[in-house]
């Protein structure tokens, strides 16, 4: 029997049963934005089932469950061959099939393709963000491989199709296949034209054997990986099947699991290559070319990652503190609470909608939006995934105690809230990135001036800001030193443009005070009392 101490008050339900997609207004207004009319229908009947299947008890304990227990390594098997294989939890495979399911790898071949599995990434990385790199390197292997026609004919049906087929097999007895991804050298680390994996080309002339290694290879139970080796012309992109076709496995010999800071669920391994069978993907020394697209869409999908990071963790905020009640009366409704999470609410919204935004440039794929791209996307990246951690940090904070114990799930997001800083290119990579960009493709400033253009006139501390862009951007000298905080100016004034044109003017009014102007401090909950906090708290509430 209960002790009589034991009654539990004011402690808030847990945030389940509830559609994650029509909660989060913000997203849903930038799909309806960016996607066609006639595509809307189909795709706010997809979202929304998927978002009630994001908030659902079932699908959230799949989350904890495959973050509870990590993946496996099994070198070997019973009798002493070598297989190289990873297990997981069964959790793991229920939300990889889903997420293959929601189309999460079939944006290329799919009308506003590209708007919709962006919404719907950022749904789905809300439930467990490790099952999101397999299906990020699957979607964007499919530009890399599309250079050589013969094997995206061969492949491009398999990492786009809905259907989740987790055996090891050749490739045309499968009804679809997930991709990995190998550049990262001991050596060289971001350098990889430092990599020291040697190609020896085949009699054949267009399959080669690896010799090398890879410090770090994501997802290494996938069917086929894109990777970079020495060739005698250079350094060049390969395509390394699991499988070969006669049912043998390729050689790939996993030596370890990464024991990561977060996404525990997700096997991120360290591999050898000792003749190992591979088909050139473009041409010989033309291998950052090749595989270039495929890294700016695993950029992208960084963004999306830590957008939907943001937003459960401000959801999780606001849930708590709509309930919670301290100091006679609701959390929520005491002024300086109201101010952090309002502040919260404001980052969020601004890393949406500019990731959305971003993915429209994808499905549009003309000139001027792929100009657009080549400066915004490592803009976006370096800046959306640094604020992830600051964000998330903050959103356990408004938990108290509760945001420190792993019952509330708030450490799992605290503990991912980094990784897409660092994977893909980490800040210095972006920043660096940026100012290849700007000095070598004009396009691609006048791509983005002309998009931030658009909202001149309407806020004058994003007029403010415009001008003191182009000041720096005139000035070159010294200009790799001062590069981190270019690339923040040209984040932060982009997500501003956006906001100002779509945001409710009280979402944009605090960012361009806060971000822009001078109204604003340090930390969060430092926004003018001048605003309408209550109205962006209601905003961003989670309708459970």
């Amino acid at each position: 029997m209960a002790g009589s101490t034991h009654t539990v008050t004011n402690q808030p339900p847990p945030l389940i049963g509830y559609d994650v997609y029509t909660s989060d207004r913000a997203l849903t207004e930038a799909v309806e934005r960016h996607l066609a009319p006639e595509l809307l229908d189909e795709a706010r009947i997809e979202l929304a089932a998927l978002g009630r299947t994001c908030g659902s008890a079932q699908v959230q304990e799949w989350g904890v469950l495959a973050n509870a227990h990590p993946p496996q390594l099994r070198t070997h098997d019973r009798y002493g061959r070598r297989i190289d294989e990873v297990e997981f939890h069964p959790s793991w495979h229920r939300l990889l099939g889903k997420g293959v399911a929601a189309g999460l790898t079939a944006a290329w071949v799919r009308p506003g393709g590209h708007v919709r599995r962006a919404a719907a990434f950022l749904l789905w990385t809300q439930v467990e963000a490790g099952n999101g790199c397999p299906l990020s390197m699957t979607h964007a292997a499919v530009p890399a491989l599309r250079t050589e026609p013969g094997l995206a004919a061969e492949w491009e049906p398999l990492l786009t199709s809905m259907i989740y087929d987790r055996e090891l097999r050749p490739a045309g007895q499968k009804a679809g296949a997930l991709f990995g991804m190998g550049m990262t050298e001991k050596q060289g680390g971001s350098d990889v034209r430092a990599n020291t994996t040697t190609a020896r080309p085949l009699p054949d002339g267009d399959s080669y054997e690896l010799t090398g290694h890879k410090w770090f290879c994501s997802a290494p139970m996938s069917d086929g990986f894109l990777v970079l080796a020495q060739a005698p012309g250079g350094l060049t992109c390969f395509l390394v099947p699991r499988v070969l076709p006669d049912g043998t496995r390729n050689v790939f010999l996993i030596q370890r699991l990464k024991d990561k800071l977060g996404n525990r669920s997700n096997a991120s391994g360290e591999v050898e290559f000792d003749g190992t069978w591979a088909r050139r993907v473009g041409e010989e020394g033309r291998g950052v070319r090749t595989i270039i697209d495929m890294v700016a869409a695993t950029r992208l999908d960084c963004v999306l990652g830590s957008a939907g990071l943001m937003r459960q963790a401000v959801a999780q905020a606001i849930h708590h503190c709509s309930h919670r009640e301290a100091f006679g009366g609701k959390l929520v409704d005491k002024p300086l609470m109201r101010n952090v999470l309002a502040d919260l609410a404001v980052e969020s919204e601004a890393a949406t909608t500019l990731a959305l935004r971003l993915a429209a440039a994808y499905d549009d794929g003309g000139e001027q939006e792929r100009a657009l791209l080549r400066i915004a996307v490592p803009a976006a990246k370096y800046w959306v995934t640094k604020r992830c951690t600051p964000t998330t940090v903050e959103a356990s904070e408004c938990l108290g105690g509760n945001g420190y114990v792993e019952d509330s799930g708030m450490p799992r997001l605290v503990r991912e809230s980094p990784l897409n800083s660092i994977w893909e290119g980490a800040g210095n990579v972006q920043a660096l990135d940026v100012l290849r960009a700007l000095q070598r493709e004009p396009a691609a400033l006048n791509a983005y001036l002309q998009e931030v253009g658009k909202a001149r006139g309407a806020d004058h501390r994003l007029d403010t800001a415009i001008k003191s862009l182009l000041t720096e951007l005139a000035d070159l000298e010294g200009i790799e030193a001062r590069a981190r905080r270019l690339t923040e100016r040209l984040a932060l004034v982009l997500q501003g443009s956006l906001l100002v044109r779509f945001a409710p003017p009280e979402v944009a009014d605090a960012f361009c005070a806060s971000r822009l102007g001078s109204d604003g401090g340090t930390t969060f909950g430092t926004l003018p009392s001048t605003v309408n906090l209550a109205s962006m708290v209601d905003r961003s509430r989670p309708q459970a």
